[in-house]
């Protein structure tokens, strides 16, 4: 059994991102797709952990990307590459992505942390998606 959120530009969702992975993303019809491991509720109570789904419609693939840099980015130089989400998405099999912040601005959301390779040590990215459709939190419960 699932529940849906939907978060609408007016409203906050009381779900967070902050330390999920991004286990699977795929797109399809105008509709990103992004799977979890966790995603995160706090209530008076506490923090409640469910796994789930991002659904991000009308979105715009060709205005979706990923900025990816050779190691984890901290003080001084950095570099890397600029790859469109598509390219990412069948580059990048069987990597997860580790949610550091998550911003919401208008029909921008931007997610930067970790990009985890089987067998190497993380490196930093940052995914910039656009869409003027719903954002549907799907959690399993």
């Amino acid at each position: 059994m699932s529940k849906e959120l939907i978060r609408n530009r007016g409203s906050n969702v009381p779900l967070s991102l902050h330390d999920s992975r991004i286990i699977n993303i795929e797109y399809q019809d105008g509709v990103l797709r992004l799977k979890l491991d966790k995603i995160f509720q706090y209530t008076e109570e506490g923090e409640i952990i469910y796994t789930g789904e991002i659904d991000f419609t009308e979105t715009d693939i060709d205005d979706c990307n990923i900025l990816i840099f050779d190691k984890i980015v901290c003080d001084g130089d950095f570099s890397g590459k600029a790859i469109s989400l598509i390219e990412y998405i069948e580059q990048y099999l069987n990597t997860e992505f580790e949610i550091l912040t998550e911003g919401y601005n208008g029909y921008c959301t931007i997610y930067s942390g970790w990009i985890w390779q089987e067998g190497r040590e993380p490196i930093s990215g940052i995914i910039n998606m656009y869409n003027i459709g719903e954002v549907i939190y799907r959690i399993d419960s």
